[in-house]
């Protein structure tokens, strides 16, 4: 049962990023890496706005110029906050380049936590968790009945821009994978 629901799982992910099922691409990375849209280019003009560069500069006074990469989580989620609850790319090479690293350095913060969105994500943007022991207790119906519901799929924005739903892990899964009695 769970291999069958594992299968059509990976199948659901390739028809999401495109893919046939005879891709070579790893899927442990499909989440993770980037595909040009209209709305979500690398070379898209992109800015901290006059009322967030004081802000940046009072993030950035919190740190040792010799560490001004530690910014990195509070100058994402200010990027986040300015672009309408998710970060383009231009965003992630806006931040990088205010902390002077690698834009590599701020993709890999901004594609580890989930609190930062790489799509546009709708005002509630509604997260269910798709770890096993939760898969097991029911999230995937849980998905299908708000997917049926707003009438879209995941990673989808309603037409109305109000609502969105994604994937995440929540920490039941850390909790009975790293517990040791």
């Amino acid at each position: 049962m769970l291999a069958r629901l594992a299968s059509k799982r990976l199948l659901e992910i390739r028809q999401i990023f495109g893919q046939s099922s005879q891709s070579t691409r790893s899927l442990s990375t499909a989440l993770n890496y980037h595909i040009d849209t209209p709305d979500n280019k690398a070379d898209a003009p992109w800015e901290f706005n006059d009322s967030n560069k004081p802000k940046v500069k009072e993030i950035l006074s919190h740190y040792p110029t010799n560490y001004k990469q530690s910014a990195v989580i509070p100058l994402l989620d200010l990027a986040q906050q300015q672009h309408g609850g998710w970060l383009p790319v231009s965003a992630m090479d806006a931040v990088a380049k205010v902390i002077e690293v690698a834009p590599i350095r701020v993709y890999e913060v901004a594609t580890f936590y989930s609190m930062f969105n790489r799509a546009k994500v709708g005002k509630y943007h509604l997260l269910v968790c798709g770890t096993t022991p939760c898969m097991i207790r029911g999230s995937r119906d849980i998905e299908d009945a708000l997917l049926k519901h707003l009438g879209v799929k995941r990673n989808e924005v309603t037409k109305d821009g109000l609502f969105s739903v994604g994937e995440m892990e929540c920490m039941v899964s850390h909790l009975v994978f790293n517990f040791v009695p």
